[in-house]
């Protein structure tokens, strides 16, 4: 094991450390340290806000990489349209546990639509939903299509959207 300097504090570290243990400055071996991942943005905006943003990994400091554009895509997002990990879908949202009109996600926190395990929104899907429409395996909803409760509301709702559905994708 080789010891060199930290670029940060100048105390002697291992090459292999991942973080000085005096500073905690990362990767304090490389004279430079630009972060790691990846940050791009689109050259497009929208009223200064970039179109698309991809975003994942830390930066310089050490700091979390959070996308924030129109189209925000990472492990942390924020935007219109949004694919992450974590994140703030304002029209949508796709990932891990996101929150916005409509989501789909493990944890799909949506004002409008929300499908996936645990799921909130008007309408909602799911193992686990609250809402006023849920098709559930539990939940609490106004109108709920679960095995154990079956409101004739429900069922004329998402047989609806079941119908509109297929005719969409031509099945």
């Amino acid at each position: 094991m080789s010891l060199t300097p930290c670029r940060e504090c100048g105390r002697q570290i291992s090459t292999q450390s991942r973080f000085c243990p005096g500073c905690g400055a990362p990767y304090p071996s490389q004279a430079v340290w630009t972060g790691s991942g990846r940050d791009w943005k689109s050259r497009t905006r929208l009223f200064g806000i970039p179109l698309i943003h991809v975003a994942y990994g830390r930066n310089s400091q050490g700091k979390l990489r959070v996308a924030k554009g129109i189209i925000a895509v990472g492990q942390f997002g924020v935007g219109l349209i949004t694919v992450a990990q974590f994140g703030v879908g304002i029209l949508f949202g796709f990932g891990q546990f996101m929150f916005g009109l409509t989501a789909l996600a493990q944890f799909a926190g949506a004002l409008v639509a929300g499908v996936g395990q645990f799921a909130t929104g008007v309408l909602a899907v799911g193992q686990v939903v609250a809402g006023i429409y849920g098709l559930a395996q539990d939940g609490v909803a106004k109108y709920m299509w679960s095995p154990s409760r079956v409101d004739m509301e429900a069922v004329a709702m998402f047989s609806t959207i079941a119908l509109k559905l297929q005719q969409l994708i031509g099945l």
